[in-house]
């Protein structure tokens, strides 16, 4: 659901808007990407600065190898990351209620609105959806709901679906290949080209291989490909009008749309992703401001142009052997790198167009899925120096990097200060500057979901549609207060990871867990035993030499260590997702107002504090309570 933010534009400005659109050249309003860039530089480098001097003023270094100088160089090392978060999302929450038309100066290759609905496409577009070892019928429930929608446009017949399944595991293939067999019949009797279904028996490249497989045997044929993941959802009148601006922009190579949750059952995935739901907004369409041509690129739910993609963006296989060598397997931010070197724009339009996803159902999958990415963004120092890369392009990928070394600079840093506080006594100063360290970095990271926040209070019908004030209010809160339990959590979690990648520990690709429920203590504990030792023992020091108001001080970080058991096991517990749905606790806008292509996919269990979907009985299939799936679907 996309709110209006702006003053209704004139019928003039929308007929501009038409015509720009059309003509195959977009007219971007507002100051010049340089002098974004610019501002966005000046505003990033003053604010940690000056952070800077007040810690090092604080702290007062005598040696070069004491805590003070560990602190001092963690905080440089964790707070980058977090102060673009901020600028980000106050630039987003100015352009998305100031008196500015983002629309004009940040998306005007995407006219959204019944204007931009096309008459006609003149291209192919191949949408390819990834499997591996994945329980196949939540998958392909999605997939028809995806095909349902592109038959609604009428221009069903741009469109040819693929399968592209990476399994290795043959029971699951059997019904992989079954499931597949019943959706492309189903599609073939409806006047379709028949889907076609690939399984490689060797995934070489992992998804970034099957890709580049798909695109030699298959490429030729199709001006455009869009990847799914298997939890992805797109409505078909999105996906058209995606295709309409790629028409008539051929100077852009991906188109990236704004990826939300859909609704869930798990009380995690609910959390998790009504924080990102609010936060994303701001914080996309600020980066969307300065980034410009040089997006992101999240490796699904995108549109991209076949020829650019296979002349440009191929990748090489690294030296050595994994982790760090090898196939690269966080693939999409060198591929947008390898796409703008190519002279081709990527773009990210930063707003929400019923573009879905289903995420992590407990904090261990979240942790798994973080690992992933950190292996493959750990790859990507080999990349900094790479020829003919933009630096807007080289300073992501280096950004990619830090993003994952923030949180050991942040354990680090609460080391030293333990230290600190057993050699020399925990003085209230230091205890008090700990604190607020903490603290600051923590509130520079949920930045965006403030600034986000703020853009649901200031929205005409906002908050209603996530459950109204008292809803939005307490979820917002209670969102906060785990959010500060959970950093601590996968901050140990990554730390440990990244050392044992120096001792050649990697992640395996495999299924993923999108909808089980639940976590047994056996569990828990074997995931997070060290957190939770790192926790009591630093509870136990910090109180043996300072007393309770240093425990106190030192709380919001060693509290979430302390119950990281009890905390995994209950946010992924049957019990709290019932209790979440029932009272709307974390409710977002789609479990007001279903749009269609969601309706059919996402069980009456998600959006139980609202009243039940009328479903007449020969629409579709009833499916029991027992088979609905737990991660939205």
């Amino acid at each position: 659901m996309t709110f209006q933010h702006n003053p209704a534009p004139s019928r003039n400005t929308l007929v501009q808007d038409e015509e720009n659109f059309h003509s195959g050249t977009a007219r971007y309003a507002g100051l010049p990407v340089s002098w974004r860039r610019l501002i966005v530089l000046c505003l990033n480098v003053g604010t940690i600065l000056m952070m800077g001097v007040l810690v090092y003023s604080l702290l007062s270094p005598t040696t070069l190898f004491g805590p003070e100088t560990i602190i001092l160089i963690g905080f440089f090392l964790a707070t980058p990351w977090t102060v673009l978060g901020f600028w980000n999302a106050v630039i987003g929450l100015l352009l998305l209620h100031g008196p500015g038309n983002p629309a004009r100066s940040v998306y005007p290759f995407y006219a959204d609105g019944a204007q931009s609905r096309p008459h006609t496409l003149k291209s192919r577009t191949a949408l390819i959806v990834f499997l591996r070892n994945e329980d196949p019928r939540p998958v392909f429930e999605r997939l028809d709901a995806i095909w349902k929608s592109m038959r609604s446009t009428g221009f069903d017949h741009h469109f040819q679906v693929f399968c592209l399944s990476d399994t290795s595991d043959q029971n699951i293939a059997q019904h992989e290949e079954h499931a597949f067999r019943t959706f492309a019949d189903l599609v073939e009797q409806q006047g379709n080209n028949r889907p076609i279904y690939r399984r490689r028996l060797v995934n070489t490249g992992y998804k970034a291989g099957n890709v580049e497989d798909f695109l030699r045997e298959y490429g030729g044929d199709y001006d455009f490909f869009l990847p799914l993941d298997s939890d992805s959802v797109m409505s078909g009148d999105v996906v058209v009008k995606l295709v309409a601006a790629m028409e008539q922009h051929p100077e852009i190579g991906i188109l990236q749309t704004l990826v939300v949750g859909m609704p869930a059952t798990s009380g995690f995935a609910r959390m998790f992703q009504f924080g990102m739901r609010h936060g994303m907004r701001s914080f996309t369409m600020g980066s969307a401001w300065w980034n410009a041509d040089c997006g992101a690129y999240w490796g699904h739910n995108a549109l991209i142009r076949t020829e650019a993609f296979l002349t440009h963006c191929r990748l090489p296989v690294l030296p050595g052997s994994p982790p760090l060598g090898g196939h690269v397997l966080s693939h999409d931010q060198l591929e947008a790198a390898f796409m703008r070197r190519g002279g081709y724009e990527v773009r990210v339009l930063p707003i929400e167009t019923r573009s879905y996803e289903a995420n992590p159902p407990t904090l261990i999958e979240f942790a798994r899925r973080d690992l992933r990415w950190c292996q493959g963004n750990m790859q990507y120092w080999r990349f900094l120096f790479a020829p003919g890369l933009e630096p807007v392009s080289r300073f992501q990928i280096l950004q990619a990097i830090l993003m994952y070394m923030a949180p050991p600079a942040w354990i680090a840093m609460t080391f030293a200060a333990t230290w600190k506080g057993i050699t020399s006594g925990f003085a209230p100063v230091y205890m008090e500057l700990g604190f607020w360290l903490f603290i600051s970095i923590f509130l520079l990271s949920i930045s965006p979901k403030i600034a986000g926040a703020i853009d649901v209070v200031f929205t005409r019908g906002a908050m209603r549609s996530y459950g109204g004030p008292l809803r939005f209010t307490l979820s917002v809160l209670v969102e906060v207060i785990t959010s500060m339990l959970m950093a601590p959590i996968i901050a140990v979690y990554i730390t440990i990871f990244l050392f044992g990648l120096l001792f050649g520990r990697s992640v395996t690709w495999s299924g993923q867990n999108r909808d089980q429920l639940g976590v047994s203590l056996a569990t828990a504990v074997k995931a997070m035993a060290v957190q939770t030792i790192i926790g009591i023992t630093l509870a136990v020091i910090v109180f043996r030499a300072g007393g309770l108001v240093a425990t106190l001080w030192a709380l919001p970080f060693i509290g979430g260590l302390c119950v990281a058991v009890p905390f995994t096991m209950a946010t992924a517990s049957e019990w709290f997702g019932r209790l979440s749905t029932r009272l709307g606790l974390f409710a977002i806008p789609e479990e007001s107002h279903m749009p269609r292509v969601l309706s059919r996919i996402v069980p009456d269990d998600a959006r139980r504090w609202r009243r039940p979907i009328v479903r007449k009985a020969n629409e579709w299939p009833q499916v029991s309570k027992n088979e609905q799936t737990a991660g939205g679907q």
